[in-house]
């Protein structure tokens, strides 16, 4: 393949778009090994280096997702303009070079810094590669890419979780961050030297003179669609309860149902990453599907279902038979992304092609910094003061409050579907 950083001046052929789509998917699992790991570490880092609940909410979200968050605009307005490629394959080399480094930290504020490092790196990944996968698919094929796209979350999950709970297990969890944070050096060198940049759907504007403006007439584009409003409002609160049950998981199981570090890892690995990623991917595929009669399915299918699966998530944090608890959590990894494939989608698609990368960078500040930074850290502030009472139990209290704020959500996601379809006509 071409390592040429021009775009590709004609259509790509479908075993290029399947090549590229297949590397970028495989960094965005990269991204969550290096996110995940740390929920299947987190019991072990805290009696290591004796740290609270809201220490290790604060190390497994906040500390990461300040700068992810933050970063990943001005990196958008770059993808906007310059070599989306060179850009990604930037970012997971420095991400994955600070994963390695958190494995020598030997304190609390050691590992926040190098937390914080892997954020920044990984706030270069999301917004190019959302940017590249409109530009090479078209609409009727864009919800299934953004669905596999989206699948490099179970893989990550999958590799983190198996990976950290045998050598925690075995080696202890600072070799884990060693092990899984190098080969993403690797991927980086792929992506620079063979995957070619796509052509663009509309010509690159010059950089802004002011880049506030620029951000703040994209966020007020993005708030003036009212599909698209809804959307984001639905996906934050719907990724505040993911990642905040989600990476509390490994704890979970090790705190209150008394599973081995490798016990849980290869639990969370099946379950996350090979159930979730069915599910995501086939999330995104039924929305493609359902949206060729009625394009509201795009949205009503999340609402829908994370109604429909809130009763159960309950259960399962109230389950002490860890078997039952474990085919409870199956049953929701299945139906739990259904939402990531369309939010990405459709931000995509109701955006002018000129915004799209920064419009995903806003989406993702917007549910990184409430869901990935606040999820988790709210649940380890919860845990510490239901434990004063209930001890080992607060977390489970944390975790079943957290989780209502899916109705909330699910709520946003049929709003949205009331003004889908003027709003796609609109960008027609």
């Amino acid at each position: 393949m071409s390592t040429s950083d021009s775009a590709s001046s004609s259509t790509p052929s479908n075993a290029v778009r399947n090549y590229t789509l297949a590397v970028i998917v495989l960094i965005y699992a990269s991204s969550h090994v290096d996110r995940q790991i740390v929920s299947i570490l987190a019991e072990s880092i805290k009696q290591d280096l004796l740290l609270s609940d809201s220490q290790l909410g604060f190390l497994i979200g906040l500390s990461f997702a300040l700068f992810y968050a933050t970063l990943g605009i001005p990196i958008a307005i770059l993808a906007d303009r310059y070599s989306r490629r060179n850009i990604i394959a930037i970012s997971v080399i420095v991400w994955s070079g600070m994963t390695a480094l958190s494995g020598l930290a030997a304190n609390f504020f050691q590992l926040a810094l190098a937390r914080i490092g892997v954020g920044i790196g990984e706030a270069g990944s999301s917004p190019p590669s959302h940017s590249m996968i409109a530009d090479l698919y078209p609409l009727e094929k864009r919800g299934a890419a953004m669905g596999i796209y989206a699948a490099g979350i179970n893989l990550g999950v999958l590799i983190g979780f198996l990976v950290g709970g045998f050598i925690d297990e075995w080696y202890g969890w600072r070799m884990a961050f060693f092990i899984v944070g190098v080969p993403g050096i690797f991927l980086g060198l792929l992506m620079f030297l063979t995957v070619r940049e796509p052509m663009r759907s509309s010509p690159p504007k010059p950089l802004p003179k002011n880049l506030f403006k620029e951000v703040w007439n994209t966020f007020v584009l993005m708030m003036s669609i009212p599909s698209l409003r809804h959307i984001v409002i639905g996906c934050t609160l719907v990724v505040f309860v993911g990642y905040g049950t989600t990476y509390w998981n490994g704890v979970f199981f090790r705190r209150l149902h008394g599973l081995s570090p490798s016990e849980t890892g290869v639990l969370l690995a099946l379950i996350g990453g090979i159930i979730g990623g069915v599910g995501t991917f086939f999330g995104g595929w039924l929305a493609d599907r359902l949206a060729q009669r009625d394009q509201r399915a795009y949205v009503w299918l999340t609402a829908a279902v994370k109604i429909l699966i809130a009763p159960f998530v309950a259960w399962f944090y109230f389950e002490t038979d860890t078997r039952i608890a474990a085919y409870l959590l199956a049953f929701i990894a299945f139906f739990g992304g259904f939402y990531l494939s369309v939010s990405f989608a459709m931000t995509q698609t109701l955006l002018p092609p000129a915004s799209r990368a920064l419009g995903a960078a806003i989406l993702l500040f917007c549910i990184n910094i409430i869901g990935l930074g606040l999820g988790p850290f709210v649940v380890g502030i919860l845990s510490d003061f239901f434990s004063a009472e209930h001890g080992a139990d607060g977390l489970r209290y944390a975790l079943v409050i957290v989780t209502l704020l899916n109705i909330w959500g699910s709520y946003h996601y049929y709003l949205a579907g009331r003004s889908l379809r003027a709003d796609l006509e609109a960008v027609k």
